[in-house]
């Protein structure tokens, strides 16, 4: 059996750690190490991991010296990997017991680079709220249909906790840009292993997904919440603005054709952001970025960004008829 890396950052996770740390002890696939960076927690997090790595040899605990930031974190225990997979691991969700086994066959016989998967979403008592995290989000379809940049390129399709990948990807995944709350480790990592080769998302929840008050990454619906139509474009815009910023920064492993779409993408986000009532240019760029999607998604954004004089109507009628079914 190969030995897998499982690499878990924690900060101030007492609560739900325990529950955490015996669900991958227990795993049906025990060839791996779990190597733990704790982000300087304050509560009582230091004494289970100190607990939990005096009664498993397959721990390994590291503590900062100072606060990281959950992204740098990862970076951290990201350089740590020794095998030649790894998996990534939050502090209060619940794996399922066969999801190492089936991840890592998966990954196997698929011939992949990276495999990810579906979640289930519990509450605080890990109880269901949605069994398909994925299809809460829309993502679904997606997953199932490309397996290349295509998938991760717009917008992040893949959750973190649910991957696992090869070692031999990180010199180029490294470092990991800490400019953008949007792109952050779980989308940095299999959008670069797209670049050189196959990704597989396998439709099957192994994950217990816990949303609670403290999280700090979680299951949040796109573009509710919005009472102003300029608010919603203005949004929008500017986490298309920060995504592709990222992009052109931190562009060495990109091939050529998506830098120079990236450009002409964050031009497009900019120019845009000035056209209040109409805009006719870059069409083209639009269409490459979202040709991709399915047909309500493609439309729906582009009257948000071209012809916001329309989508305004449409926002503020949609608005009306949501507000009539609540009285």
């Amino acid at each position: 059996m190969e030995k897998i890396d499982i690499l878990l950052a924690t900060y101030n996770g007492e609560k739900y750690l325990k529950q955490q740390l015996d669900s991958i002890l227990k795993q049906t696939y025990g060839e791996f190490n779990l190597i733990i960076s704790d982000d300087c927690s304050s509560d009582g997090t230091r004494r289970i991991l100190d607990e939990y790595e005096k009664m498993d040899s397959r721990i390994t605990v590291y503590y900062q010296q100072e606060n990281l930031g959950y992204v740098k974190n990862f970076e951290f225990l990201l350089s740590r990997v020794e095998s030649e997979y790894y998996m990534l691991s939050d502090q209060d969700d619940v794996w399922l017991p066969n999801k190492v086994e089936e991840s890592y066959n998966y990954l196997i016989s698929e011939n992949a680079e990276l495999v990810f998967t579906d979640l289930i979403v519990v509450n605080e008592k890990l109880e269901e709220m949605y069994y398909s995290f994925n299809d809460l989000m829309k993502y679904s379809k997606k997953a199932i249909k490309y397996e290349d940049y295509k998938l991760q390129f717009l917008y992040n399709c893949v959750t973190g906790c649910t991957i696992i990948t090869k070692k031999k990807f990180l010199n180029d995944i490294l470092p990991i840009p800490n400019e953008s709350e949007y792109v952050i480790h779980d989308f940095w990592i299999p959008l670069i292993t797209s670049f050189k080769g196959k990704i597989k998302y396998l439709n099957k929840p192994l994950i217990k997904y816990r949303q609670h008050e403290g999280n700090q990454v979680g299951a949040k619906t796109k573009g509710n919440g919005y009472k102003k139509f300029e608010d919603l474009r203005n949004h929008f815009i500017d986490v298309k603005k920060e995504i592709f910023s990222v992009y052109v920064n931190n562009n060495k492993a990109f091939p050529e054709k998506l830098k120079k779409l990236s450009e002409k993408s964050y031009k497009y986000f900019n120019d845009i952001e000035k056209k209040k009532f109409f805009n006719f240019k870059g069409w083209s760029v639009f269409h490459r970025l979202y040709k991709n999607d399915n047909l309500y998604f493609y439309l729906s954004n582009f009257l948000i960004f071209n012809l916001p004089i329309l989508a305004k109507v449409i926002f503020y009628i949609r608005l009306k008829l949501k507000n009539k079914r609540k009285i």
